[in-house]
């Protein structure tokens, strides 16, 4: 197993996780645990594309209906010829 130490935790999350502790009568450590392997036990959420969750979000709105656009060039293009 490994070992891992935890630096600068505030003092007020360390006088909840001692309360907690002792509330279900284990170790601050144990508890510190506990509630790491309950917190990580879930399954990974899933990647999501940006572009998806936008779409998901407003399908339920509707959507929106974009008049085309007709594109053309900014500028000529160079010409490279004599």
């Amino acid at each position: 197993m490994a070992v891992m130490t935890i630096r600068n935790i505030d003092d007020a999350i360390k006088k909840r996780l001692r309360v907690r502790a002792a509330v279900n009568g284990r170790s601050m450590e144990d508890e510190a645990r506990d509630i790491l392997r309950s917190a990580l036990s879930t399954d990974e959420p899933r990647a999501r594309n940006l572009a998806q969750a936008i779409h998901e979000r407003f399908t339920a709105l509707g959507g929106v209906d974009l008049p085309d656009t007709p594109r053309q060039a900014i500028r000529p293009p160079p010409e490279f010829g004599e």
